[in-house]
């Protein structure tokens, strides 16, 4: 395969997760007026278990056992990963949807800073100004103080902290375990810890019509994983990587057609503003990233500014 085709491959695949996690979230969003948070989280993390489960055993990987370090960090990705659940969920169920996936947008910026200041990875001031113009960009979605504002929009920005844990302890696993065995077990804690806390919050009837969103979000949900795996292992990350931002243009359109939310001006400036300012991150990563290259194989030092 050319790399012309590699790269619109994982660019489809990339687009095609980002449209589950949509749908995902849609079909979530479309339960919440009937069920309990944590009993939604539960029942969707059954079927999400599953199908994981079903994979993991197809591919070998329930054998596999990680060492001591590995296992310390995956207990703080599980923890990143179950708040961040818990805090987009309960925005997703109080806010518009295309405004919970606009301030998420702001994720590839917010790991860039978090990468410099604790795994001193070197960020030069031309990205350090990309982020303070991403995080403007979310000042304007959010607009703490104005009449439109509401505690949701923090709760919604708490969601990027949690991920960017998350992520980070993914960096720092060994490379020898599996993705799929790692998803395994995030989904065990978070549908066990949801199932429980679903005991302490209360259940409500379950219609026939909400377990068959919530069989349809574990679906969705299950192959956006398989499939942003996959993007991230096909073609150039440089190309691959901003097609994450159609998942605003999923959601824009979802929020308009199925729950007649129109975005307000600002917040689509503010969107316009985070994705031209990630953008131009992963294109100066790549850029310094090959100037590295270069410079270790040149016989003369170089500066990369």
């Amino acid at each position: 395969m050319t790399p012309l085709a590699e790269n619109l491959r994982g660019a489809g695949l990339m687009m095609a997760a980002m449209a589950a996690f949509v749908l995902n979230d849609t079909l979530m969003k479309l339960v919440s007026t009937n069920l309990n948070l944590f009993q939604a989280v539960f029942l969707r993390g059954v079927g999400t278990t599953t199908l994981i489960l079903l994979i993991a055993w197809w591919q070998g990987a329930l054998r596999f056992r990680p060492a001591g370090r590995d296992r310390r960090i995956m207990v703080w990705r599980t923890l990143g990963d179950m708040g961040q659940m818990i805090c987009f969920l309960t925005a997703l169920f109080h806010m518009p949807i295309a405004n919970v996936s606009a301030i998420l947008q702001s994720l590839p910026l917010a790991m860039t800073l978090a990468a410099a200041l604790f795994l001193k990875e070197p960020v030069g001031w031309r990205r350090y100004s990309a982020i303070a113009a991403g995080f403007i960009g979310v000042l304007l979605i959010v607009r703490p103080g104005s009449e439109g504002f509401n505690v949701y929009s923090l709760v919604a920005l708490t969601t990027v902290i949690f991920v960017v844990l998350r992520d980070l302890s993914t960096r720092q696993l060994d490379r020898a375990v599996p993705n799929i065995f790692v998803t395994l077990v995030t989904s065990l804690a978070v549908t066990g810890m949801s199932g429980i806390a679903s005991v302490v919050q209360g259940w409500n009837p379950v219609a026939p019509h909400d377990l068959l969103r919530l069989g349809g979000a574990a679906f969705f949900v299950s192959f956006g994983y398989i499939f942003i795996t996959m993007a991230m292992r096909v073609g150039d990350i440089g190309f691959v990587s901003p097609f994450r931002y159609t998942m605003l243009v999923w959601a824009l359109l979802i929020g308009m057609f199925v729950f007649g939310d129109v975005p307000r001006p600002l917040t689509l400036l503010g969107a316009a503003i985070i994705v031209c300012s990630g953008i131009y991150t992963f294109y100066r990563e790549r850029k310094v990233a090959r100037g590295l290259v270069a410079t270790a194989s040149s016989p003369r030092p170089g500066k990369i500014t």
